[in-house]
């Protein structure tokens, strides 16, 4: 199947949209509501504000942004004039954001004041020439620049259209970089445009939906699906700043009448255990919870389904490196622990080490091809020919299907841990030890010993307020009734939090690293 694109780019989203429904309101903020012409206009007018500036075709502009109605706003702005985007991780540190800024070539940077202390050193340590502030808590002058001012006082007339073509590079998103540095993922706007097209007629969005956007939007999974997909299809995005206090999440997807919601299990777990008040489980109009960015153990979507019976819960599984949607479970049909089936148009398989496809319920490495692809990593040609070979991106997790061609992730390829010669996933481990009630989250490594065999360890955090006797010999007993000999921890940690990175994901790295420190506890 080959997918039909009536956009070229980003903005003539935006153009169809004020062209087509004016007065419609397409984002909620705490504060305001902005309709479609306005949000065309407050583009064109920061598009000509950057123009001035001295931004050329295919130069960056580094964002480190909270959700925002600038964050949209500079998107598509940056994009209009050709220049690329880079959304970058706000909460990464000094040295971590100075190299993202310096790897991508940055000139100019747009920000808010929060982050002026981990910016400390930007123009004497970087390319970059200005700053954008969102806010006016700064003192303004040739390097300094206010994003409110500029659309409140600046005028444009500029009239010129965006000309930019589906194969341009449109954003630049660097990988959570749970191994060494991270990579600049360019990813044109055929990339993202094709999950709108394919997610749209998955998920049968409609300009009457309603996407809520309180996960950060820096990363790939909530800027192409809870930004870019409801703008193309002229649906509203209600803006939350911050997921805390999330009371306040409820009551804004409550008030605003959301219908597709977006979180990870981590989210979706602790709702589980939370008091929802009743008016808010019969009043709420969520036709759709999506969760990414994890791995959803089966016991937080069996409770959530027990708990949410009016709406369904759609697991999806995406990368960066895809823009980064790939598969999803539909309406019609879900199949537990299982991602979905492909997006439209788009291919999957599953590979031994020499790219040669395995049979259904065969584990090995899942593969992609199709218009998701990135164009490849910035400045990191090895690392691009590495990971794409013959336009199939190589994903770099283990994965198998079923007779249905339903997709199930078993694990990473690099947490894959080898005892004894033989293959175990820690994933199994991990679902199993979740079923246990008073346990909140679950990691467990591989750590080589002399001879380069792995031990299996298994680290542990309790949920808050637990009253079960949970100890490292009564989860050893649980595993030993549910699971071979082999696949049992050879030592279980139970420590205060589970480290993770900004965007949810577990620091498996970080854990192997201190390990010492839990050994000597």
């Amino acid at each position: 199947m080959k997918l039909e694109y009536k956009y070229n780019n980003f903005y003539d989203i935006i153009q169809a949209n004020a062209n087509n429904n004016p007065k419609k309101t397409v984002i909620f903020t705490a504060k305001d509501k902005i309709n479609n012409l306005q949000l065309k206009q407050r583009i064109d007018v920061f598009a000509r504000f950057l123009s001035l500036s001295g931004i050329k075709t295919g130069q960056k502009i580094a964002m480190v942004l909270n959700n925002s109605e600038f964050f949209i706003i500079a998107l598509f702005a940056i994009t209009k004039i050709g220049a690329i985007a880079v959304p970058i991780n706000n909460f990464l540190k000094n040295e971590e954001l100075l190299y993202i800024i310096n790897n991508c070539d940055a000139k100019l940077l747009i920000t808010d004041p929060i982050f002026q202390n981990e910016l400390d050193g930007i123009f004497e340590k970087t390319d970059v020439k200005k700053i954008i502030w969102t806010e006016n808590k700064i003192t303004l002058n040739e390097k300094n620049f206010c994003f409110e001012e500029i659309l409140t006082y600046y005028n444009c007339k500029d009239t010129n259209t965006c000309n930019s073509t589906l194969d341009d590079t449109a954003i630049l998103i660097y990988t959570s970089g749970t191994t060494g540095y991270p990579k600049g993922a360019m990813l044109s706007f055929r990339n993202v445009l094709s999950n709108s097209v394919s997610a749209t007629m998955l998920l049968n969005i409609i300009s009457k939906d309603r996407f809520v956007v309180y996960l950060p939007m820096f990363h790939s999974f909530t800027l192409s699906i809870m930004v870019i997909l409801p703008l193309f299809n002229n649906s509203s995005v209600v803006l939350i700043k911050s997921i805390f206090p999330f009371a306040n999440v409820l009551k804004q997807v409550l008030l605003k009448r959301v219908t597709i919601f977006l979180g990870a299990p981590q989210i979706y777990n602790a709702l589980n255990k939370a008091k929802i008040p009743w008016y808010f489980m019969k009043f709420n109009n969520i036709r759709g919870f999506i969760s990414g960015s994890a791995p959803l153990s089966e016991q937080v979507l069996v409770d959530f389904k027990n708990k949410f019976k009016n709406a369904m819960m759609l697991e999806g599984y995406g990368l960066s490196e895809c823009s980064p949607a790939v598969c999803i479970n539909t309406e019609e049909k879900q199949k537990v622990l299982s991602v979905g089936i492909p997006l439209p148009s788009y291919e999957v398989k599953i590979v031994n080490n020499e790219l040669i496809e395995l049979p259904v319920g065969e584990v090995g490495e899942l593969i992609v091809k199709g218009d998701c692809v990135m164009q490849g990593y910035y400045k990191n040609k090895k690392a691009s020919e590495e990971t794409i070979v013959n336009g199939w991106l190589k994903t770099g997790d283990l994965a198998k299907v079923d007779d249905e061609f339903y997709i199930y992730i078993v694990d990473r390829i690099k947490d894959l841990i080898i005892s004894k010669g033989i293959n175990i996933y820690p994933r199994e481990i991990e679902e199993l030890i979740y079923k246990i009630e008073g346990i909140d989250a679950v990691a467990v490594v591989g750590i080589p010993n002399e001879t380069k065999d792995e031990k299996i360890i298994a680290f542990v955090q309790l949920q808050e307020n637990n009253t079960n006797e949970i100890n490292p010999s009564s989860i050893r007993k649980y595993l030993q009734e549910h699971l071979a000999n082999f696949k049992i921890p050879k030592s279980i940690y139970i420590i205060d939090k589970i480290p993770r990175n900004a965007t949810n994901k577990v620091l498996k790295r970080v854990l192997k690293e201190n390990i010492n420190e839990y050994i000597k506890k």
